[in-house]
């Protein structure tokens, strides 16, 4: 996936967060991110990913969101491995 594919999917994912009051509010208590926050960062990567984290937490979520946004279902986790901080951990 290309970074501005996943840019793409993850601003689709910031803007159907946006209009779900109740997970909005959750992202925020759970990211320490405020309102301005989100105006400031929407196009920053990094930021930007920290949002795809949240959606791929739950499988309900991801579900309307690529409903919502004819987006395969696999898209989205593609996109958070595609920007920035997701980088892959070797413990060993």
């Amino acid at each position: 996936m290309t970074p501005e594919r996943a840019e793409h999917i993850a601003i689709s994912a910031l803007t159907w967060l946006v209009s779900k009051e109740d997970l909005l509010s959750l992202f925020l208590g759970s990211s320490g991110a405020n309102a301005e926050d989100i105006v400031a960062q929407a196009e920053n990567p990094a930021f930007l990913g920290s949002v795809l984290d949240f959606v791929t937490m739950d499988d309900a979520w991801i579900i309307e969101f690529c409903d919502a946004n004819v987006v395969k279902y696999e898209e989205p986790l593609m996109a958070r491995y595609s920007l920035p901080g997701a980088e892959v951990v070797h413990w060993t």
